[in-house]
Formats: structure tokens, sequence, C-alpha cells
């Protein structure tokens, strides 16, 4: 009787579903959705976790993802790495570097060939290559660039039939049904000319633009400074008259002698004096082309309150084009229907071949349709999707590195057996970017060129244990420094030749730092036995300034305490905000700091500048966060800067090396690994630390990644099947008694 009213108390289950006017008894209901079940497993090609569409199982898409939305689009104006990631397969500068050669080496990319270069002095006579850096007046680069290449289709270049704009002027009321740039049914496009690339350069010096290399390149471009005066008053000009916001002022008319067009495929870029460093800036997204059509179309009324605007779509000549920006979501590029294509590079250097990166010599690029990057805030959801094969390519989170890589007896890196196993492979390279740990050379104690500060310093310096450091702190993802220049940058030498030899000796055929017992002799010849000051007996107390704090940083603050300690210094950690840290380096009022640096370019004196007198930061503001100055190095640094790579730049390099090593201004630290990750679908996944504009060498296999996510993400159906016998126990004896009952009736 329970279950008879148990049963009555339900909601008519056996007669809820019908077929053919025929009530399904509970036994029949329980067998279909068991072989539901059983079917919905076993028939779809699809995995059940799978974030993209199922069209897109077998397409010629990469996905990737990031972590920070970019800010700024516009070449002129972006100098953000993440912003980079998508600004450089879009827009095309006339110089690239080569994709596989070390040290990295700059190629043509729309450019004909590398620019010619001349110098004249100050008559205008032209001087020989060789000619003193004191008698350059001028420096010119000529560049012909490629006829035939063409911008992206875009609506700033839809014409009529007449040849006449079809978006611009936009009368008014235009933009009601407009929300995005794909609202607009028409687009054109263009060949692109020398005059696009001269309209950027005069874009970097409008001051409405903010670009951040405005000042560096008023150093150096002729004429760049009276043309950021006439332009912005020309920009107030009208906006007095237009009353909008943000008018449109054409560049065009404005002359800058740095910039001039030579014929439609070919312009100058006219240097004061000489820099041979702009040769690299040649290759950055600052000096891509900008078709003055895109900026008048983007500047028109209502634009910028729709987010058209060049922040959002860029307009470029590259193999890409951005077709969906939704930064809080993912970020599409596409494959751009006008490109010209590419071939890839048939050489590169040893050992690149037996790797597979030239398997695919000569062809033509790009290989691949279609990015996708999602947005991805944490790590761990970043690599989980990487593991499903949902991601082509990985960097290594400190979580997740003991799961991906383990090292040998030796040192060397490897990937752990499951990693191996699903045939994942581990990319490293030495970045183009230092940490160190600099001494504030305007300091009483620790400053100057004493000989007595000098030993303090090198015994301070041995001490500290940057392998150590690397070993705790970056899972062994780094390389103790030995100066300033990282590998692949000239002026390097690798082996005993490379070592510094205050800090290191060369035993068993590798650099081994000296041991700690020479450190605190060094402190005996300094003065300081025992780490004591002299004058008071005491420990002697040095003060770390810093900008790290929070739990996260004790330990690494604990461990700097315990170097110290190893000669008996005290270390006191005054830790602070970063504006605050910043306002101290400013007035040279720290002790000792840490930083880094990331190289902008391939060349030491990208580098070797940090400790350059003049750009001492207390004094100048520059980037010598450490005060140092020392006359020697300051004129050599000059002498180097203006010579080519070859044996006597890295003779000049070599001395300035010695010098810096002897006096110790900075604990040198290390250069970071990069470690990335890809699955065995992904090809031509070697490491570029200076290159940007990568995307169009990856090739990947769509029908191996397809059935890989297939087996790596089979669903585990047994709790469903175990919920399912749940369902039927607990229903069993309401069944039994309704099967009863309709006995009880039949009879």
């Amino acid at each position: 009787m329970p279950a008879r009213r148990a049963w009555r108390n339900l909601p008519e289950y056996p007669t809820l579903i019908k077929k053919n006017g025929t009530p399904l008894k509970p036994e029949r209901l329980f067998t279909i959705a068991a072989v539901f079940l059983l079917l919905l497993v076993g028939c779809t090609d699809t995995p059940w976790n799978n974030p993209y569409p199922a069209s897109e199982a077998r397409s010629n898409t990469f996905y990737s993802s990031f972590s920070e939305r970019p800010k700024f689009l516009d070449p002129a104006r972006s100098y953000s790495s993440n912003e980079w990631a998508f600004l450089s397969q879009i827009y095309e500068p006339p110089l690239q570097y080569h994709f596989l050669k070390r040290p990295y080496e700059l190629v043509p990319l729309t450019a004909q060939a590398m620019p010619r270069v001349r110098h004249f002095d100050a008559k205008g006579n032209l001087l020989s290559p060789e000619a003193p850096a004191e008698r350059i007046a001028y420096t010119d680069y000529e560049v012909d660039i490629r006829p035939g290449i063409r911008y992206q289709p875009h609506p700033a270049f839809a014409k009529d039939a007449d040849g006449k704009s079809l978006y611009w002027p936009l009368p008014e009321g235009a933009l009601q049904d407009i929300h995005e740039l794909s609202d607009f049914r028409h687009s054109g496009s263009r060949e692109l000319t020398a005059a696009d690339y001269v309209y950027q350069v005069k874009r970097l010096a409008f001051v409405a633009n903010h670009s951040p290399i405005a000042g560096l390149m008023g150093d150096y471009i002729d004429g760049f400074g009276d043309f950021a005066r006439q332009t912005r008053e020309a920009y107030e000009q009208l906006k007095k008259q237009g009353g909008e916001e943000e008018p449109w002022l054409d560049l065009r008319p404005f002359d800058l002698p740095g910039a001039q067009v030579l014929d439609r495929y070919r312009y100058r870029i006219r240097l004061k004096g000489t820099y041979p460093q702009f040769i690299y800036w040649l290759s950055m997204n600052f000096f891509a082309p900008m078709p003055w059509e895109a900026e008048r179309f983007y500047h028109q009324p209502g634009m910028a309150a729709r987010n058209i605007t060049l922040h959002w779509y860029p307009v470029g000549t590259g193999p890409y084009l951005l077709s969906e920006n939704n930064p809080n979501l993912r970020m599409v590029l596409a494959r751009n229907p006008n490109f010209r294509g590419e071939a890839y590079p048939e050489e590169g250097e040893p050992g690149d071949r037996a790797a597979g990166f030239l398997a695919d010599a000569g062809r033509t690029m790009p290989f691949i349709d279609r990015a996708v990057y999602s947005l991805e805030k944490e790590d761990i959801p970043r690599w989980n999707k990487f593991l499903q094969g949902y991601y082509d390519n990985s960097g290594i989170a400190s979580d997740s590195f003991d799961q991906a890589v383990q090292f040998g007896s030796g040192g060397e890196a490897r990937l752990t057996e499951a990693m191996r196993a699903k045939g994942i492979q581990l990319n490293t390279a030495v970045a183009t970017s230092i940490y160190y740990t600099g001494f504030n050379m305007k300091d009483p104690v620790l400053g100057g060129d004493s000989e007595r500060a000098r030993l303090l310093r090198r015994a301070i310096a041995i001490a500290v244990d940057m392998e150590e450091y690397i070993s705790i702190f970056n899972n062994g993802r780094g390389l103790a420094a030995q100066g300033p220049l990282p590998p692949g940058i000239f002026g390097y030498r690798e082996g005993r030749e490379g070592i510094n030899p205050y800090v290191y000796e060369w035993r068993n055929g590798k650099a081994r730092r000296r041991p700690i017992d020479e450190a605190k002799a060094l402190l005996v010849a300094a003065g300081y036995p025992g780490g004591r000051d002299p004058k008071t007996g005491k420990p002697l107390i040095l003060n770390y300034d810093t900008a790290a704090s929070g739990p996260d940083s004790k330990a690494m603050l604990d461990w700097y305490r315990h170097q110290f300690a190893k000669l008996g210094i005290q270390l006191l950690i005054r830790a602070t905000d970063y504006n605050r840290f910043q306002e101290k380096m400013l007035k040279g009022t720290g002790q000792i700091f840490s930083w880094g640096w990331n190289a902008d370019y391939s060349d030491p004196e990208n580098f070797l500048f940090l400790l350059y007198g003049p750009n001492g930061k207390a004094e100048h503001h520059g980037e010598n966060a450490a005060n140092y100055h020392n006359p020697e190095y300051d004129a050599l640094f000059k002498q180097m800067k203006v010579l080519p790579n070859g044996d006597e730049r890295q003779a000049v390099i070599d001395r300035m090396l010695e010098i810096l090593r002897r006096d110790g201004p900075w604990i040198w630290g290390f250069f970071p690994k990069s470690f990335s990750l890809h699955h065995a679908w992904y090809f031509n996944g070697k490491p570029h630390l200076m290159a940007n504009n990568v995307l169009k060498y990856k090739r990947i296999d769509p029908v191996q990644r397809a059935a890989k996510r297939i087996e790596w993400n089979r669903p585990v159906v047994w709790p469903l099947l175990l919920i399912l016998a749940l369902l039927v126990l607990s229903v069993m004896p309401a069944w039994i008694a309704y099967r009863r009952r309709e006995q009880k009736v039949a009879r």
C-alpha cells in the first residue's frame, strides 16, 4: 500500500510519452534512454568538450590564446608585445628578420633589396662608407619597394563607377545601421606605394598620434621637430574651425625633409649625422605603410563612437587581416585575399634541416588560412586546453612546469614521459632580455670607482648565486649572464673567452662560480672583514629597493637576504609600490635594486647603452639606472655605436665588457629562457625572439589534430550510466506497484 500511494502521487509517469496513442511503459522508456545514450556516445566524431564549432574540426585554422587585451592597433602608437602579436601579421615594414638564421639577420620584406645607405658632409658631398662619424652631417636611407603589392579589402578604398569614394564624405545619418566595419557593404583595394611609407613617418611626428618613439626620431630624422610644430598648429586651427573633437588633418601637403618620395616605388629617409641602428627600426611596425585614405575614412564623425577606428580595424598589406576584434572573448586573423604570397626560407643555421625547419623551403606562404586567439586570463584553463588539443601551442606556467619538463643529469631540459607520449615537442631559446641587480654608483658605500667599492661589489656578485636563483624561481629557465650581451647579439662570446673572470673561473669545460671564500677574502681587502662595518663593528647594512611585495615575493626577498648573509652583510628590504620605486631611481636615492631590459632591436648598442654615462637616470632620466660613468667606456661606446659588425667592432666590445666586468656596476643576473610547447601537428615552430610576423611561417595538419582531439577527449560515460541505473532502481518500487495494480484490474 505505501508503494501504491507513492505511485499515485507521481504525475501519471507511465503515460508521459506516447507513440501512436499507446502509452510507453517504464521498461520501454528506460530501454530507449539507454540506447539513445549509447548512440550519443558512439556516433559523434566531435568531442563533447570541444569549444569550437563542429564545422571547424578539420579546417586549416590555428588555435592559440592571449591573456591581455590589445589596446592600440595603430602602428604609430602601439609599442606592446601583446599588440604586435596581431599587428605584425597585418602590417609590413620594408624589412624583416630572417626566420631561421642566428645571429638575427635583417632581410627585405616589401623592399626589393636592403636600403642603400649613403653619407654626406655638411656641404652635401658624398662620403665614403668608411668616413669617420664626425665628418658625417647626413645619412640617407633609400628604399625601393616591390611593385604590385596590394592592400587588404577595405571600405576606405571602395569607389563608385566614376572613381569617387563611396564612403567619404558620409552623409548625415549614414551610420545609423553601421555598428562594425563589416556593415559597410562595399570594399576596395589599391597598390602599395612609396608615398604610404612617407605618410607613416609623418604620422610619427604628428603630436595627436602620441607616438612613443617621436622623441627618439626627433633627434635623428631631419626636420622632424619643425614638422611636428607646423602640423600641431594646423591641427589646433582645424579643430577651432570645424568644431570636431578629432578632425582629420591631411599630412600630405606638409613637407618633411627627412622623409621624401622619390618616385612611385622609391622613398628616402634622411637622418642628421649617423645612426647605424636605424636600420633595425625599418623592421618595426612604426615604419609600416599607412594609406591616407584609411586615416581619412576613420576620422569621419560618428566612427569613434562605434569603435570603428584604426585602433580597432588595422589596414595593411600583410598575409592576414583582422576579421574579428572582440578582445573580451577572441581575436581572429583571416588570410588576406590580396596577399601576393611569399616563399618560405631556403636556408637557415646548422641543424635546421635535421630539425625539420627546412621541410617547407621555397613553398608559398602563408600556410594557415585562419588564426583564432581566445582570451585566457588564467594559466590552468589555458594549460588544460592545450593538453586536450584545443590550443596548438603553449608556454609553460610555473605551476605546470614539473608536469611538462624535467632536467637530466647534465642540466638539459627534456619533456616528461607523459608529454612525449602525446607527441608534444619542446623548443627552448635564450631571450634577448636581461634581468640584473644593479648598484647605485652614486651611493657613498657601494658606488664610485674606488678600489674599496669595486672589491665590495665584486664580493657581493660572487655571493649572489644566480644559478640557484634560476633553479628556484625560474624552474631552471635561464642562463647566468657573464655581461650585458645575451646570445644572438653581435659581440657575445661563447665558452671560456666569454666568461666574467672576476666572478667565474673555467673548470672542466664550464664556467664555475668562484667559491664564497674568495668573496670573503675580497671583503677583507675592501675593509669589511666578516662583513662588518669597521666604523661600528656591527654587520654592514645595505638596502635593497624593490617594488616586489606580498606573499608571492616573500620567498624571493628572503633568498636575497640569505645571499648577503653568507658574507655577514645584513640586507634591509625597502619594498614600495612601482611608482615610488621609479621615483627613487630617478632621484638616485636607491642603493641596490633589480630591473630588466627587453631588446628593441638586435644590436649590441641596445644593451651597452644601459651603462653609458650620458644615459644616467638620476641626471639625464635615461635608462642607465645604475648611474654608471666611466670615461673610457663612454668613449668606446660612441666609437662602437657607429662601427659596422666586424673584427674592429668586436675588439671594441671586448674592451668595453672587460671594463664593465672589472667595475661591476651590476650583478649581471641572467638571460631568461623561453620554453614553448607545441603539438605534433604544428610545424615550423622554431622560436624567434626578435621577429613578430611569424604566423605566416607556421603550418598545421588539421586532420591529425582532429583525430587526436577525439582520442584525447573521449567522454567518460560511466557516471551517466550509473545515474541511469540509480534512476531505474529508484523508480522500480513504483513500477512493481504499477504492475501489480494492472494485474489485479485484469483479474
